[in-house]
């Protein structure tokens, strides 16, 4: 950027533009442990107009410009890695309108999706998306990585509840598409396209989500297993027999050694293999006692070594205290390493962990694996520990190798909820064509013809 443009920029948006050291530092990271990229310029966006003006500007003057929310992506995606300006929606953060009547939220990027949650079961509504970071993460930050989370299992991910957009494309021009619609197939899809588009094609100022009844009643099993063969196995078993956990999460033995020393806590039965977290929910207490009896018969026939149930308010905050604190508790242990989010056909779960345990034996990184294991998106952790950088930076690209080759193999994909980013770029033609990734380019040059959006994500 030039000093000339520094000054107009100063003029068009007066507060809200910012070349401060301590700002630009602090923009210049995010949640991925290894990466950071120093903007020339902040911009705090308040309002739609502001994010219309701003990139009109950036396309007339060939600057970047990079869509930040929160800032808690693991994948690179809001790090300005073309220097320019980078673009903060965190002050557009106001809930506009929980439409009870027909179960509709309209909100701006910056919400926090766990306020989000609190808003509408205030009112008898469900948000099911929820994301480990659901605390300081938000809706306009879930909706650009696809975000999903726990209950994706029976729920679906962000994807499933965006029914509307406002969003600001490249030359400065506003869309509004869909609404409060239950069916719509007028046109092509463009939610679609822009959802998981990880702010490379046009910047969302404005949100409509679908809710859903909230459910009367809700119990959780922590399941504990002599090893992780068991319990992948039993998530199949789980399956047939047709119940539908809200859901099914996975933490082998090393994971749950971390935790419980981070948390100064013991779970159940010490020295366990793995275990599972299930939970149920539904309509009615008899129902889903009659569905968690029936899963807690399925799990000691296939292995389990005990089956526990938590049904006060307090043993579930504790249990699920537990599971939402492995990402902090394994940064504690190592402040850089790799979070990876694979994901294969469920049916798949017992041959990817299999292979993680291969890699993990033949390698001087520390691998820890968890996640949501009844939708087949397991989270593959290395972490750097004590490596010096040299052998750190050979082993990680070494295992990230072998790592996606195995997912690869098995049918599955790179991501299930963390995005491309630059982390996993380079690995993007394991999974697309030519074809696909040319098709790629096309769209991005017909949404952003200067390519000032976020450049060096994703292709």
């Amino acid at each position: 950027m030039t000093k000339r443009q520094v000054n107009e920029l100063k003029e068009l948006f007066g507060e809200k533009f910012s070349v401060l050291p301590e700002t630009l530092d602090r923009y210049s990271r995010d949640e991925t442990s290894h990466l950071e990229a120093m903007p020339e310029a902040v911009v705090f966006a308040e309002e739609t107009e502001d994010v219309s003006r701003l990139l009109r500007y950036c396309t007339d003057n060939k600057i970047p410009a990079t869509p930040r929310g929160l800032g808690t992506g693991v994948s690179g995606g809001a790090l300005p890695v073309k220097g320019g300006i980078l673009l903060s929606l965190e002050r557009m953060n106001r809930i506009l309108e929980i439409d009870v009547e027909n179960r509709m939220a309209v909100v701006q990027p910056g919400v926090i999706t766990g306020e989000l949650h609190k808003a509408v079961e205030e009112k008898g509504l469900f948000y099911p998306p929820d994301p480990a970071s659901l605390e300081s993460c938000s809706v306009g930050g879930n909706v650009m990585e696809g975000a999903g989370g726990p209950r994706a299992v029976k729920y679906g991910t962000t994807r499933d509840y965006v029914t509307g957009l406002e969003f600001v494309i490249p030359t400065g021009e506003v869309l509004r598409v869909g609404g409060k619609l239950r069916k719509n197939v007028t046109g092509y899809n463009l939610i679609g396209i822009m959802i998981a588009s990880e702010g490379t094609l046009g910047v969302v100022t404005e949100i409509t989500l679908r809710l859903l009844p909230l459910p009367a009643v809700r119990t959780d099993l922590l399941v504990p297993f002599e090893s992780f063969q068991k319990a992948t196995r039993t998530i199949n078993e789980i399956h047939k027999t047709g119940i539908v956990p809200a859901v099914m999460e996975f933490m082998e033995h090393r994971a749950l050694e971390i935790v419980e020393a981070y948390l100064d806590s013991k779970l159940p039965v010490p020295g366990a293999g793995a275990y599972l977290m299930i939970g149920l929910d539904g309509v009615d207490k008899e129902t889903v006692q009659r569905d968690y009896e029936k899963v807690g018969e399925v799990c000691l026939e296939n292995g389990a070594v005990d089956v526990f149930v938590a049904e006060t308010s307090d043993m579930k905050q504790r249990l699920w205290k537990t599971r939402r604190s492995l990402h902090d508790a394994l940064h504690h242990l190592s402040p850089e390493m790799e979070r990876e989010d694979v994901v294969v056909p469920v049916a798949r779960i017992e041959d990817l962990l299999k292979g993680v345990d291969g890699i993990r034996n033949g390698t001087k990184v520390e691998v820890v694996a968890f996640g949501h294991a009844g939708d087949g998106n397991v989270h593959v952790n290395l972490l750097r520990g004590k490596l010096d950088r040299e052998t750190w930076k050979r082993e990680r690209e070494r295992v990230l190798d072998e790592l996606f080759h195995l997912v690869v193999s098995l049918g599955g994909t790179l991501s299930g909820e963390h995005g491309i980013g630059v982390v996993k770029k380079q690995f993007m033609p394991l999974v697309t064509s030519d074809a696909e990734r040319k098709l790629y380019k096309r769209l991005k040059q017909a949404f952003d013809p200067a390519g000032i959006l976020n450049p060096g994500k994703i292709i």
